[in-house]
């Protein structure tokens, strides 16, 4: 399956132009979004058409910039936007599980709790491959490696390394857009605004 995955647009029209020439000259199966479309949801409607009249499926989550009942009613409106957000969408042997928000915290008592609910969604779809989709970067890697040292996600962290996870998709750092790194055997990508295609 071709994915065309992407983070952290924030309302850049420049960006959006580029995700729609990969997508007409890729022709991804499915597209992906990691969270923050909008600056604080400015214009949201009007991003969110855009990417609805590429006529492909976009599973979303909410970045640090957007309310999850946003998207709530987004989904509605718009057939191909698939709001993720604490649950899983399955497309042939691929498992994504979406979580959205943060970004600010070590530790995310809220990111555990679900991650119960994904274990069980996890035990009972064993014959998937598993793609894990977070606006958070986990902690300790490339994608969250500041100046002042580390600021990603442990829970985040501990999700993927308790899972066999092949791909995890997340954003937020703009200082890492376009980064890659491994935890395990799990490959963990920052794919930017621009968008990075990903062949599992």
């Amino acid at each position: 399956m071709k994915i065309i995955a992407f983070t952290d647009v924030h309302g850049s029209l420049t960006a959006l132009k580029r995700i729609e020439n990969k997508v007409r000259t890729q022709k991804p199966d499915l597209i992906v979004c990691a969270g923050d479309i909008s600056i604080f949801e400015r214009g949201i409607v009007g991003l969110i058409r855009r990417l609805n009249k590429l006529k492909k499926k976009i599973l979303i989550i909410n970045g640090n910039h957007e309310n999850v009942s946003t998207f709530i009613k987004l989904s509605k409106l718009f057939k191909n936007i698939i709001f993720i957000h604490k649950k899983c969408f399955i497309q042939d042997n691929l498992l994504f599980l979406g979580y959205g928000g943060g970004g600010f915290s070590i530790v995310d008592k809220e990111f555990e709790k679900t991650s119960i609910k994904f274990q069980k969604i996890i035990k009972n779809n064993k014959d998937k491959k598993i793609i894990l989709v977070t606006h958070a970067p986990p902690y300790k890697t490339k994608l969250d490696k500041l100046v002042g040292g580390h600021a990603g996600n442990k829970s985040i962290r501990k999700f993927i390394e308790n899972n066999k996870i092949i791909l995890h998709i997340c954003g937020h750092l703009h200082e890492n857009f376009g980064k890659e790194d491994m935890i395990g055997k799990t490959k963990i990508i920052n794919p930017g605004p621009f968008g990075k295609i990903v062949e599992i």
